[in-house]
């Protein structure tokens, strides 16, 4: 393993809630969970809460104040996230930021033709390479629902494609918990033992309940799964406003919470310290459309609110970033993907997904992933601050100046100017005459051409041996069992 360079902690920096608004969610929250309840459809999710102290009435379970506080007292402050090599790249823990793609697009702009086409396994793993190759995108999502696999082996070929394609960490999602237990398989495989992957765990389990406080055994087995196993996982619900959740950003944030934390009571009493990420999708319905808005200010800003609750917990907390409603990758996409990557580091929000979202998350674009890098990178610039320090007032250099001159001969310039500025990759601050020979390029052109290039000469080791002969196995299998 390779040594790691420390990865910087930034303090809160904006607030979406007061700490009385804080306590009113918190409580609001705990009445939702123990007067309202949940409809469990999972039998083994109904007797661990039943068994613990929860009870059944109006067909509904209802989870006692003790077991969350109970829950939360238990829950890991701190996920170690390492890459696929065994190296810690992301510990997931309040003031570090970390960004990385989304999951199941339906559709692709094909970066050689521009065409909105549906995604194919291919794609999962060539977007997977264009996220290793970029440095400010952390961990991978499969942004694709590949259509030329078959449907009940879609999750394990995502997941093949994403470590094929990045040895960064990734967030999986999966259709059952069958799916999860095949993909731990091929995961174990890839680490080494069952062992080596609990101690260096490179993969997270996306799962969701269905809101309004449905809990449904397809979906809660998942969790179940990761939390006997001590792997880490998620239960993320989406109280989008006005659809799953209520029209008020508050009325949605208690439910969504209520959802979340009964996903980490399950967690932890099947497995105290099972880590376990916490948050919630708050996205809002458009009125009008009825599309699920993923550049609405309504999403960054319940992120705000859910990051103050993540430190009333403290825990480490799921986000969404760097997606856009437009269609293309044109100035609305540009201005919806800074304002939420602004917004969630001012926030400091841990596990932060979606990058490269567009069309409210139907459609996937490299290009969008490319400039989302470039504007994650130079936020990262942003919310450092300024230093102050002899270095930094350069009192000597200013003694030396003549009044009326410049600095740009001294030598604290040329011993500086590399750390001291912000240098871009891709946007661009040509002269004119020089932009117009080098062909006039627009931003989406100038993104495109990198991703074609990080495609052609970007190299990912292999996976190992074992790990392809599991996945070939698993899918063998599968194979059989379809066709009797």
């Amino acid at each position: 393993m390779t040594e790691q360079l420390p990865i910087p902690t930034l303090q809160p920096f904006s607030r979406g809630l007061s700490d009385e608004q804080v306590r009113e969610l918190h409580y609001a929250t705990l009445e939702i969970l123990s007067r309202t309840g949940v409809e469990m459809q999972d039998p083994q999710g109904r007797d661990i809460l039943m068994e613990a102290g929860a009870w059944e009435s109006d067909g509904r379970i209802k989870i006692p104040e003790h077991l969350v506080t109970d829950a939360l007292d238990r829950a890991p402050s701190r996920i170690p996230m390492h890459d696929r090599l065994g190296n810690l790249t992301m510990p997931l823990e309040l003031g570090k930021v970390f960004f990385g793609g989304g999951s199941d697009t339906t559709f692709t702009l094909d970066v050689e033709s521009g065409e909105r086409r549906r995604t194919t396994a291919q794609d999962v793993e060539d977007i997977a390479r264009l996220c290793d190759a970029l440095d400010n995108i952390d961990f991978i999502m499969s942004m694709s629902n590949p259509s030329d696999v078959p449907p009940d082996d879609l999750y394990i070929h995502e997941f093949a494609g994403m470590i094929r394609g990045s040895v960064k960490p990734n967030v999986y999602t999966a259709k059952d918990r069958a799916d999860v237990e095949d993909i731990y398989r091929i995961a174990a495989a890839v680490a080494g033992g069952e062992e080596a992957l609990r101690e260096r765990p490179f993969f997270l389990l996306y799962a969701e309940p269905i809101s309004p406080l449905m809990i449904i055994e397809e979906s809660l087995q998942k969790l179940i799964f990761c939390a006997e196993k001590g792997v880490p996982s998620g239960y993320i619900p989406s109280p989008n406003t006005g659809g799953g959740g209520p029209i008020t950003l508050a009325g949605a944030l208690a439910l969504g919470n209520a959802e979340c934390l009964l996903g980490l009571v399950i967690a932890q009493l099947l497995n105290p310290g099972a880590p376990y990420i916490y948050g919630m999708n708050t996205a809002a319905m458009d009125m009008k459309s009825t599309i699920i808005s993923y550049g609405s200010p309504e999403w960054p800003l319940g992120m705000m609110a859910q990051m103050d609750l993540a430190r009333y917990y403290n825990l480490p907390a799921w986000s969404a970033a760097g997606a856009t409603d437009s269609k293309v990758v044109d100035a609305q996409a540009g201005i919806e993907i800074t304002f939420s990557v602004l917004a969630n580091f001012l926030a400091r929000a841990t596990l932060v997904h979606d990058v490269g979202y567009i069309e409210y998350g139907s459609t996937s674009s490299m290009e969008a992933l490319v400039i989302a890098d470039e504007v994650i990178r130079q936020t990262r610039f942003l919310v450092k601050g300024v230093e102050v320090s002899p270095r930094t007032l350069a009192l000597d250099a200013t003694a030396r100046v003549r009044p009326g001159g410049g600095y740009l001969a001294d030598d604290h310039t040329l011993d500086n100017w590399r750390e001291a500025q912000w240098h871009p990759d891709l946007i661009d601050r040509d002269r004119y005459e020089d932009w117009v020979d080098k062909g006039s390029r627009d931003m989406f052109t100038r993104a495109n051409e990198r991703a074609k290039k990080i495609l052609g000469e970007h190299e990912v080791p292999p996976l190992p041996e074992e790990a392809e002969k599991v996945i070939s196995e698993i899918l063998e299998q599968r194979a059989a069992e379809r066709d009797g």
